[in-house]
């Protein structure tokens, strides 16, 4: 039998370089089952995203995540998750909730933002289905709406606001555990996965944010393996 890793694309943002690598420890520290990381970087996307950064974005990967079932080959299911967040339990556990008769899947958060502002000054806009698209299941076959071409001219709010499904019947709903948004939800002790949305541990604004010691102890894993590596 074959086994086919668990495909995991994360946000890449160059000024949150720690937080993919973090990321990615505290999946792996968890998993259970193979899985198979895709960084979604822009200096990969050459030919294929080109689209102009504008204002409103607050990261390098806000509209390029949309590529997700394009660079599956529109085949199998996938994981998109912003960088920063951090992984409390086992990622085939969120795999292991996929609805078939879903587009994509997502953690439908309900509120308004806390702050005008988040990380590094940038303006907090305000929609409906907010931090929706963070962490997103697709159902790569039933997203072949989104084209380069489509992901490239469509607005923000189109995107975001999953104008590209013919109904919002199919968004399927997962647990808002799997994306608890951290400085906006009250501390979960067993929230699955924590979401830095308004600034992660990295930026000394947010040192001391919720959470923050355990995603310490994950980066001080990145960082032994890296101090082995360099004496070996």
């Amino acid at each position: 039998m074959t086994i086919q890793p668990l495909r995991i694309f994360i946000g890449y943002d160059s000024n949150e370089i720690t937080a993919c690598h973090t990321l990615i420890q505290s999946v792996l520290a968890h998993a259970s089952v193979p899985v198979a990381f895709t960084p979604v970087a822009l200096s990969g996307l050459n030919g294929i995203f080109a689209r102009e950064r504008n204002n409103l974005q607050s990261t390098e990967f806000s509209f390029s995540r949309f590529l997700t079932p394009y660079l599956s080959g529109y085949e199998g299911w996938s994981l998109f998750v912003d960088c920063d967040i951090l992984f409390r339990d086992d990622v085939a556990k969120l795999f292991a909730m996929k609805d078939e008769q879903a587009s994509v899947m997502v953690c439908q958060h309900d509120y308004t933002p806390s702050s005008e502002v988040k990380f590094l000054n940038h303006i907090q806009t305000v929609y409906a289905k907010k931090n929706w698209s963070s962490v997103m299941l697709f159902n790569n076959a039933r997203c072949r709406s989104l084209t380069p071409d489509y992901v490239n001219t469509a607005s923000g709010l189109e995107l975001h606001q999953f104008k590209w499904l013919a109904s919002e019947d199919e968004i399927g709903a997962l647990p808002l555990d799997w994306n608890w948004l951290v400085g906006e939800y009250a501390h979960k002790a067993d929230a699955k996965a924590v979401h830095f949305t308004l600034g992660g541990p990295y930026f000394t604004e947010f040192a001391d944010c919720d959470y923050a010691a355990e995603w310490r102890a994950a980066l001080a894993q990145v960082q032994s393996v890296r101090q082995r590596d360099e004496r070996s």
